[in-house]
């Protein structure tokens, strides 16, 4: 009687969290990986070197990090996506050149905050090769869509408002979150060049 080879397919494979095409296509290229992953409230990125011996991650940056830079809303929002991604961008400079985007498994869905954070990193002087079309626009990298929405609510639905947006009330009354998008970019910037001259003396 003759015996059937089973072959087992790698566990994260099984488990649908890698898709090994799509991660051998990218090594291929020969250039870092920069990972781009969301949750409901945080997002998180890394530029990534392939290694024989496992990935080594070059730098990373996390939404929380925001918060030492005035950030004090909510950091899984497409403006808090594109921060990350101008933080991490200031971080690998001198590091990092060029880099091949990686979202995983997620759905690329254009102007989302996946591409926020991409729009981040390219801000900061990293090349990625990319599509401009897929890039969410000025007001909505800045938050100004969230203001304009919270005021339409607060006019027609105070209770929904309250639900919706008083973490936002309580820490920028007017609800003008483009104001405190500036002031977190301005920090970030300043803040990174500093590291970045202290690292050259």
């Amino acid at each position: 009687m003759s015996k059937k080879t089973i072959a087992v397919e790698l566990r994260r494979k099984r488990e649908g969290k890698t898709n090994y095409a799509k991660r051998i296509k990218l090594i291929s290229s020969g250039k870092p990986r920069l990972v781009v992953r969301k949750s409901l409230k945080n997002m998180h990125m890394q530029i990534v070197e392939y290694s024989e011996k496992g990935d080594k991650i070059l730098c990373s940056a996390n939404s929380r990090e925001l918060i030492k830079y005035g950030w004090n809303l909510n950091r899984g929002n497409i403006p808090a996506a594109y921060l990350t991604g101008l933080l991490l961008g200031k971080k690998s400079a001198g590091k990092v050149e060029e880099a091949v985007l990686d979202i995983g498994l997620q759905e690329s869905v254009k102007g989302s905050r996946l591409y926020a954070a991409l729009k981040g990193v390219l801000d900061a002087g990293l090349n990625v090769r990319h599509s401009e079309e897929i890039l969410p626009d000025a007001k909505r990298i800045s938050g100004a869509h969230i203001s304009a929405y919270a005021e339409k609510v607060r006019k027609g639905d105070p209770e929904k408002f309250k639900r919706f947006f008083s973490q936002y009330e309580k820490n920028i009354p007017e609800i003008k979150v483009e104001k405190i998008f500036e002031k977190t970019k301005e920090a970030i910037m300043k803040n990174t060049a500093k590291n970045i001259v202290k690292k050259s003396q």
